[in-house]
C-alpha cells in the first residue's frame, strides 16, 4: 500500500485494486486564517484528483475544500459517504458535480472491486465536527491503514479486532481558538495553552498506545498561520502554552518516551507500507532541516499568500445589511425551538460588533431565556464575544449555518466568560438551521434519558463507566488523582465528592468511595 502525503490531513493512498484520495485542503480556511504547512498548492493535483474513490471525512472547511474539490478532483471518483444524520455532505459534494456515491455503513466492513477492502467510522454527537466526523480503515492484501484525522473515538476495539493495524494517521496538535483568543492575563492563557498542548500530546500517545501499529503517522495539523493580525498563533516564537506544535515537535516527544515508529508525511513523501516494512522517501533533503528553517518558510510562504488574503477581506463587507435584524432572522426561530441547547447555554450571550472604523461598536444580546435577540443594554452576560462587524455581514450574507466552522475557528475575535466552558454555546452556533437544531436537540434528548448504570473502580473511587460528557470507557481514558477524576480524551475533570463537573455546564458524574455504600437517589417524580 503505498501512502502519498498531500499535506494536512490529506493523503493519497494507491493499493492494486484503486486509490482512495482523503480530505484534499490547499486554499485557505475560516475567512483566509488557516493555511495548510507545509505549502502543498506546488503539488500536482492534475495527477494527484485522478483517483477511483473519495473521501471527505467531515465538513470543517480544513477537510472538505470546495474549491479544490470542484477543479482538480475527478467528478469520476466514487464518494465514501460516511453514515451522517444529515445529507448536507453529499448535498455539497453534488453541488461540486460528484455523482457516484457510496453509502457506507458506521463500522461495518465493505468489499469494493479487487478486493479492497474499507471500513468507515462516523461519530456524531453536535460536538464531533459540524453534524459528524469520521475515520477511514482500509485493507488491501493483508495490509491494513487507519485514518483516524481529527475523531476522537471513544476506543479503538472495533478497528484492532480486525486485525493487526500497519498504518496509523491521527491528529495530535490543536484545532480549536482555546486558550489564544481569551481575553485573559497573559500568565494564565500560557498556562492553560500549555495545559491543553500536554492533554492533545497525552490523547494521541493513548490512541497510538492502543491501536498499538507497526507505524505511526502525525497528521491533521498544525495549520499555519499567515495573516499579520494572526501570526503569533504559529508555534515558532518559543512559547511553550502554543497549542499549534508542528510534526517534528510531536515526533520529539514521542521519540522521548521510547517509541521509534513515526513518520512525518510532507506534502510529496511517499511511504510504501507492507507487512512487515515501511519505506519512505522525502521531498526534502533533511526533515529536521526543514522544520528548523521553519519562519523562513512560513515567511516565503506568507509573501505569496498576501494577494489571497488581501482579495478575501475585501470581499467580506456588505455595509447593506442590517446586522441586527439578520440576526434577529436567523437565529429567533431556533431559539423558539430550542429546549436543550437553549437550557444548556442558561443565560445571554453578548456580540460587540466592532464598526470599519475600527472603533465603534453595536453590542447584539443573544437571550436563550427570553428567547430573543435585541439591542444590549448593561445586562451582564457569561460569555462574551468581540470581533469585526464585517466578519457577521458575511455570514449573513452567504446565509451561514455554523458559525463554529467559520467565524470562531478563524481566531478573528476574542472573548470572555464568567464560570466554566460551555459546550452548549457552540453547539447551539454549529446548528443555525432547522435541519441541525432538530439534530442537535433530539441527540441531546436522547443521551438525557439514557442511563449508564456500569460502574468501575478507578483508585480509591467507584464511578460510572461512562464519561458524562460523550461516553468514553474511563477504564481507558480515566484518570483519578485525590478527589478528581480527569477523562483524559478530552480533558474533562470533575469532583468526585460531589459528581460535580469542573470543566463545563451540566454533565454531573456517578461516583462514591470504594468500599462505602452507593447513595440513595431518589427518583423525581416519586419524590413529588
Amino acid at each position: 500500500m503505498r501512502l502519498t502525503g498531500t499535506g494536512h490531513a490529506s493523503m493519497r493512498i494507491d493499493t492494486g485494486a484503486g486509490s482512495i484520495l482523503c480530505d484534499p485542503w490547499v486554499n485557505p480556511a475560516y475567512f483566509a486564517s488557516w493555511f495548510p504547512f507545509p505549502d502543498n498548492s506546488q503539488l500536482d493535483w492534475e495527477t494527484l484528483g485522478q483517483v477511483d474513490y473519495l473521501y471527505v471525512s467531515h465538513l470543517h472547511r480544513d477537510h472538505f475544500d470546495a474549491e479544490h474539490l470542484k477543479r482538480f478532483i475527478s467528478k469520476k471518483a466514487t464518494v465514501l459517504l460516511p453514515e451522517y444524520p444529515t445529507s448536507e455532505l453529499e448535498d455539497e459534494l453534488r453541488e461540486l458535480g460528484f455523482t457516484s456515491f457510496l453509502r457506507t455503513k458506521t463500522n461495518e466492513v465493505m468489499e469494493l472491486d479487487g478486493g479492497l477492502k474499507v471500513m468507515v467510522q462516523a461519530l456524531t454527537s453536535p460536538t464531533d465536527g459540524p453534524i459528524g466526523d469520521s475515520s477511514l480503515w482500509v485493507e488491501y492484501d493483508g495490509v491494513r491503514l487507519l485514518n483516524q484525522n481529527d475523531a476522537r473515538p471513544s476506543d479503538l476495539d472495533i478497528f484492532a479486532e480486525l486485525g493487526h493495524v500497519h498504518a496509523h494517521l491521527l491528529q495530535f496538535s490543536g484545532a480549536i481558538w482555546y486558550p489564544m483568543v481569551y481575553e485573559l492575563p497573559t500568565a494564565a492563557k500560557t498556562a492553560f495553552g500549555k495545559q491543553k498542548r500536554d492533554r492533545q500530546m497525552d490523547r494521541t500517545i493513548r490512541y497510538i498506545d492502543d491501536l498499538k501499529a507497526s507505524w505511526v503517522f502525525p497528521i491533521a495539523g498544525p495549520p499555519c498561520f499567515l495573516d499579520d493580525e494572526l501570526w503569533q498563533f504559529n508555534d515558532i516564537h518559543g512559547d511553550e502554552g502554543n497549542i499549534f506544535p508542528d510534526q517534528q515537535v510531536f515526533q520529539d516527544h514521542y521519540t522521548e518516551l521510547g517509541y521509534d515508529n513515526s513518520v512525518i508525511l510532507l506534502p510529496g513523501t511517499v511511504s510504501e507500507v507492507g507487512v512487515d516494512t515501511c519505506e519512505t522517501s522525502q521531498p526534502v533533503p533533511d526533515v529536521r532541516e526543514f522544520f528548523v528553517r521553519k519562519e523562513e518558510h512560513l515567511r516565503e510562504y506568507q509573501a505569496r499568500s498576501r494577494p489571497v488574503i488581501e482579495a478575501a477581506k475585501a470581499s467580506w463587507r456588505h455595509p447593506e445589511i442590517d446586522v441586527l435584524a439578520g440576526m434577529k432572522r436567523r437565529i429567533e426561530p431556533l431559539l423558539d425551538e430550542s429546549i436543550y441547547l437553549a437550557k444548556g447555554v442558561g443565560g445571554p450571550v453578548r456580540f460587540d460588533l466592532v464598526g470599519y472604523d475600527g472603533e465603534s461598536v453595536e453590542s447584539i444580546l443573544v437571550d436563550f431565556p427570553g428567547k430573543e435577540v435585541r439591542p444590549a443594554a448593561d445586562e451582564k452576560v457569561r460569555y462574551r464575544f468581540r470581533t469585526e462587524r464585517a466578519l457577521v455581514e458575511h455570514l449573513l450574507h452567504i446565509d451561514e449555518v455554523d458559525w463554529v466552522n467559520s467565524l470562531f475557528l478563524s481566531c478573528r475575535f476574542s472573548a470572555a466568560r464568567i464560570g466554566q466552558y460551555n459546550e452548549f454555546v457552540y453547539s447551539f452556533f454549529k446548528c443555525l438551521s432547522e435541519e441541525r437544531l432538530q439534530y442537535a436537540e433530539g441527540w441531546y434528548d436522547e443521551h438525557e434519558r439514557a442511563v449508564d448504570a456500569e460502574d468501575i473502580t478507578l483508585g480509591d473511587w467507584v464511578v460510572q463507566r461512562r464519561c458524562p460528557h460523550l461516553k468514553a470507557d474511563l477504564t481507558r481514558f480515566g484518570i483519578v488523582e485525590g478527589n478528581q477524576l480527569t477523562c483524559q480524551l478530552h480533558g474533562w475533570r470533575f469532583d468526585l465528592e460531589s459528581g460535580r463537573c469542573l470543566t463545563s455546564v451540566g454533565h454531573k458524574v456517578r461516583a462514591h468511595r470504594a468500599g462505602e455504600p452507593a447513595p440513595v437517589t431518589v427518583d423525581a417524580e416519586s419524590a413529588g
